[in-house]
């Protein structure tokens, strides 16, 4: 698997989803920045779903086994903070609802963030951690 490749992908989603969260409903380029996000999700579910839908039933098995496995685009992170130096954060409150058997009765989340490519297990707003990382 190509992780440059597939973390690149990972951060042109975002940065089009920032991009598009920026901009009005009625703004004449919403339409426009939205049929460029499908088509980066698209192709991303194209080159990199297999192996990210592996992955994420590696997790979920691991974690949440009573919890189905989505696409996995609908797991990258809706909304990212990024650094000057080009860190992703993404908030608590962002993520695929999981019911996680190590955490009970707290609301848990699953989103997959780049730089480095890695799923992330939101919490409650408590914390995060860091449940896969690519090699």
């Amino acid at each position: 698997m190509d992780i440059k490749a597939l973390d690149k992908a990972l951060q042109e989603i975002i940065s089009k989803r920032n991009e598009l969260r920026n901009i009005d409903y009625n703004n004449p380029k919403y339409d426009d920045l939205e049929e460029q996000l499908h088509d980066l999700e698209d192709d991303f579910q194209d080159a990199f779903g297999d192996y990210m839908e592996e992955v994420l039933q590696g997790v979920h098995d691991q974690l949440c086994p009573d919890t189905d496995v989505l696409y996995p685009i609908a797991y990258i992170a809706k909304t990212c903070v990024v650094s000057d130096n080009n860190e992703y954060q993404v908030s608590l409150t962002d993520g695929v609802y999981v019911e996680v058997d190590k955490y009970p009765n707290k609301e848990t989340k699953l989103a997959i963030v780049p730089c480095p490519t890695r799923v992330v297990l939101n919490v409650g707003d408590e914390r995060q951690e860091i449940v896969w990382s690519a090699q």
